[in-house]
This record gives structure tokens, sequence and C-alpha cells, in this order.
């Protein structure tokens, strides 16, 4: 498959995804908060509502597990003893890798996402509080940060949070060498030569929105850094032609603000789903328009994205996340991810149910609701409908801190006609 990555609406030819599992589980209320969650999720209830989530994607097109990728990789002994020589280095454990390397690829791969219990076979470990020696990969299923697809290259993230670099190191290696996947890759922390490197840049999937082929929404964010921004930057000047970068800065709390997709995504060639004090309101927080001609960088201001996007050819009408009535509204479905849904087609999108108010918006603007349940089951198709809503179950998923555009990494979209 070629990575071909040119809108955050063409029909969708192939993602990544990672089903939850234990590891989601293996927290405490004490560590929650080094996990980057809020709160503690209950497997057997999140794993039915993901059940829907990838039950719409498999219906709809080619979807690849990251554990089946990963045991695949595994078979092959060189990648195997490079992989887990990089992860023991990371996880501060070296030498591990040949206790791990006995594993059966299968085994591995499981233990590498899942976490590895701490055998207390010496004092320090005897005394020590940590339950793991590998600690498990509590955020996985948000398949969208590690890294991103732009037009026919992956950037890897660069993760602004520690418990979250062996993420991007597994993803690195199934796009590398799990023989499907036909790409660039990009990599900040290893940029080419003529880049300079900044140690402060950090870059996530979820602030970057691909909205035509060079046509880029980018937050700076709490886990996006302006150098990890830069780094973008600095790759599009060595290409000839015209490339526009929008730049949205974010508040740093609370932590539904952490990536521009919880705060603007793209509906179809005409509508945007936006949350309207960040993106509207006055308030402190900067749009930045940069135009790189020809390797020629040029800098401006402006009220915000849409207006933006204007300069770009591109008009977007704003759907307002949890309604236009009630500020109150807008910021309790903004907390459950009422902005982050994610586009399978122009027009098509998939979110939360529980996000009510949100769901009428959309409505209001010709979106036909329907429920995941009835494509499942053959009730209803999305083919059927022009414009369409799939609501999933969320009450669960919604408190891990993101929606279906968060769970996805796409590789390909179709050409969209703007």
């Amino acid at each position: 498959m070629q990575v071909s990555i040119n809108s955050e609406i063409g029909r969708l030819e192939g993602v990544i995804i990672h089903t939850p599992g234990s590891e989601v589980e293996n927290m405490t209320p004490e560590n929650a908060e080094r996990a980057l969650y809020s709160d503690i999720l209950n497997l057997s209830i999140a794993a039915a509502e993901y059940a829907q989530f990838s039950g719409v994607l498999n219906k709809f097109t080619r979807v690849f597990e990251i554990k089946k990728m990963l045991s695949g990789i595994l078979e092959k002994q060189e990648i195997k003893n490079a992989l887990l020589k990089e992860i023991c280095q990371h996880e501060g454990i070296p030498g591990m890798e040949y206790k791990l390397a006995e594993y059966t690829s299968s085994q591995l791969s499981g233990l590498l996402i899942e976490g590895i219990i701490l055998e207390r076979n010496n004092l320090t470990d005897y005394l020590s509080k940590e339950k793991f020696m590998l600690r498990p990969l509590h955020n996985l299923f948000f398949t969208r940060d590690p890294a991103m697809g732009i037009n026919g290259n992956m950037i890897i993230g660069r993760m602004a949070k520690r418990v979250r670099v062996r993420e991007t190191i597994i993803i690195e290696a199934i796009l590398r060498h799990s023989d499907i996947f036909e790409t660039n890759i990009l990599k900040p922390s290893q940029p080419e030569e003529e880049i300079t490197f900044d140690q402060r840049s950090t870059i996530e999937g979820g602030d970057c929105l691909v909205i035509r082929d060079n046509v880029y929404v980018i937050g700076s964010s709490v886990r996006t850094s302006p150098q990890g921004i830069d780094f973008i930057i600095e790759n599009l000047k060595k290409h000839r032609g015209v490339y526009h970068i929008i730049v949205q800065e974010l508040p740093q709390t609370p932590e539904s603000f952490i990536h521009l997709d919880m705060v603007f995504t793209c509906l179809n060639t005409d509508s945007c789903l936006v949350y309207e004090p960040i993106i509207y309101r006055l308030n402190p927080y900067r749009t930045i328009y940069i135009k790189i001609d020809n390797g020629k960088v040029k800098i401006e201001e402006q009220p915000n994205i849409p207006h933006a996007l204007k300069k770009t050819g591109i008009d977007l009408k704003p759907v307002t996340c949890g309604g236009k009535k009630d500020l109150w509204t807008q910021e309790r479905e903004q907390w459950h991810s009422g902005v982050n849904f994610l586009a399978l087609s122009p027009g098509k999108v998939i979110g939360y149910e529980r996000n009510i108010h949100t769901l009428e918006e959309l409505h209001k603007n010709g979106f036909e609701i329907i429920r995941a349940s009835d494509i499942l089951s053959g009730k209803a198709s999305i083919d059927d409908h022009q414009k369409c809503v799939i609501t999933i179950a969320g009450s669960e998923l919604a408190r891990g801190g993101g929606g279906p555009r968060c769970m996805s990494m796409p590789l390909r979209r179709t050409e969209v006609q703007w």
C-alpha cells in the first residue's frame, strides 16, 4: 500500500488501529496521571464500544492491527534483535533484550504492548514500588499520535511524554519492515543533515491536519512545540511549489485541549466542526498563517482557522460542538471529544453518540444520524447517504481522552475534488 494522505476527508482506503487490551486496565488511581489518563477505564465496557468502532472500519476500509503487524515483523530475527535492543535501551533495562528474545513473536508482541511484571529477585526490585519492569502502553489505542501521514510521507512523532516514546519505536519498525507499506519516513529526532535539529522539537499526530495536498493546519499545543512545526516547515522549503501552514495556538490546560483535533476537525469539502470558544471567541490563542513559496517563508496572523483557509481557496462552514445555545454544553461535549470525528469519506463521519447537542447541530446541517449497530447488523448502509454521522457508544472510551480521530492512523485516502 502506497501511503497517500492528501486530505482529512478523502475516502479512507487504509488505517492502522490497536484494539485495547489488558494494558488499558493495568493502572491505578495513583499512576493514572503518569499514564496520561484522568480516570481509569473499565476494559469490558471499553472493548465493547471499541468493537463498534473497529467493526464499522472493517466494513468500510482495509484495517491493520498493530499487535498483529508487530508479531509479523518479530518473526525476522535481525529485526527482532534490533527492535528489542532499542526498546530496552530506551526503557533503561539494557541487556534484557537477550531474555526477551527467547519468547515467540506472538508472545513478545503482547509483552511489548501489555507490559512485563517486575521479578522481585533482588533487593532493589523487591523494594521497588513499580509493578512492571516494562510498563504497559496505556495510550496505544490512540494510534493517531505516534506517526502521521502527510502526502506520501509518514512523519514519526516525537512525543512530548516519555511514557509514549515506545509507541513511536514500534510504529516506525512496522512501517519500515512489514513489507506492506511504501512510504518515505521522516523523523524529527533524526532529520537530514541540512536541517538543524532542535532538542525542543515535539510533534504528535493529533495536532496535524492535512486539509489539501498543500494546505496543513497544525496545533501548537502542550504536545507539539513550535520547533516541531519548524521541522515540517524546513522540509517543505526544500520542495518547489506553494505550501500553506495554519498554526493554531492551544491552551496548556485542561487536558481536553491536548491536541488540535479536540477543537477543530474537517467534515466535508464545505464544512468543519469547531469548538467555538477557542476557534472564534476572543481569547489569547493566536492563529498564524505561514506561506511557503518555492522555499521563501512569509508569516502573518489571522483571526481564526476558517478565515485563514479562505486565503488558500478553501471555504468551510463551521458546525458548532455542543450547539450554539449554551457555553456549558459546549464545554461539556468538547471534554468528551465532541469535536473529535473521523471522516470515512467526504461528508461521512464517525463519532460518539453521547454528544447529543453536537449531533443535533450536525443534523441541522444536513447530516443523517446512523447508529453503528445498524451499520453492523445490515439495517443501514453508509453508501445510502450523501452526508451522515455514524455514532458509536462512548461512555467509557471517551474517558480515555480521545475520540475516533484519535483512535485511527490513516494510511491512504482517495483524492478529493475541491
